[in-house]
């Protein structure tokens, strides 16, 4: 029987200890070799994780500004309305908190699997670029969830720190920069990394547009190679690497934010 053109480069380049090893280490090192170094189908891997990271990254920029935006509007609202005379500030900033609670019931409460689809093939039909669609969608879903962990830690600092900022002369902007925010940014840091690690995993359905991310890079591995096991092991090993590389930075942050305290 002929063999394949696969197993032939196989047997061609493999190591004789593996060939003439125990039947399961030859069976391994021929799956292995299938699933990443013939036909250069390592690169596939590469390229995908390179998609993954400037999805993540500048998602992550996105849904950071939408988020501190959000979080603003929402909060000056909630602090302020009760004080403002009518007029256009006061409307516009009420349409502005109209907006952003629609923006946050939409975004939280549908999947971002749907939310991907709409963006890439309705919105951005026209366009046909996948990771500009990816940045958006993804950068839109998380400046949802963003949003509501800055609000909350703008509100976990003490009205008091507002009313020092008053007194010495600061209007409501400028408090809210030089005081609230950097407090509130210290104390929702963990959950920021948090969240920048939970919008990393989730880039793994960005496959649904066409971008080659991990995952679907170790699909396309999977349906050329006939071997399932490995190439999404291999992207499990990979995702794993980096959550704790990021989990390891942030610990390195909370610990010299804590230093910095004392």
């Amino acid at each position: 029987m002929p063999i394949s053109e696969t197993m032939q480069a196989w047997l061609d380049c493999a190591p004789e200890w593996i060939l003439n090893g125990p039947e399961w280490l030859a069976d391994f090192g021929y799956q292995f070799f299938k699933s990443f170094i013939y036909d250069m189908r390592w690169y596939q891997y590469v390229e995908g994780l390179g998609n993954t990271l400037l999805l993540t990254f500048f998602a992550l920029i996105l849904g950071l500004v939408l988020g501190v935006m959000v979080a603003l509007i929402r909060v000056s609202w909630d602090n302020t309305h009760q004080e403002l005379n009518p007029g256009p500030g006061k409307f516009f900033l009420g349409l502005g908190n109209g907006i952003s609670k629609i923006y946050l019931t939409v975004i939280r409460g549908t999947p971002v699997v749907v939310q991907i689809m709409i963006i890439f093939f309705v919105i951005m039909a026209s366009s046909n670029n996948k990771l500009l669609a990816g940045i958006v969608a993804f950068g839109i879903n998380s400046g949802a969830y963003v949003a509501e962990i800055i609000r909350g830690g703008i509100q976990s600092i003490d009205r008091g720190q507002m009313e020092a900022g008053r007194s010495l002369g600061f209007g409501y902007v400028a408090t809210m920069r030089h005081i609230i925010l950097p407090q509130a940014f210290k104390n929702v840091l963990p959950s920021l990394v948090n969240e920048f690690i939970v919008l990393l995993k989730e880039t793994a359905v960005a496959g649904y547009v066409g971008l080659t991310d991990l995952t679907r890079a170790a699909n396309i591995v999977r349906g050329v190679a006939y071997v399932d096991f490995l190439p999404l092991l291999g992207v499990a090993v990979i995702y794993l690497i980096l959550v704790l590389f990021f989990t390891w930075i942030m610990g390195k942050l909370e610990r010299r934010l804590r230093n910095s305290e004392r």
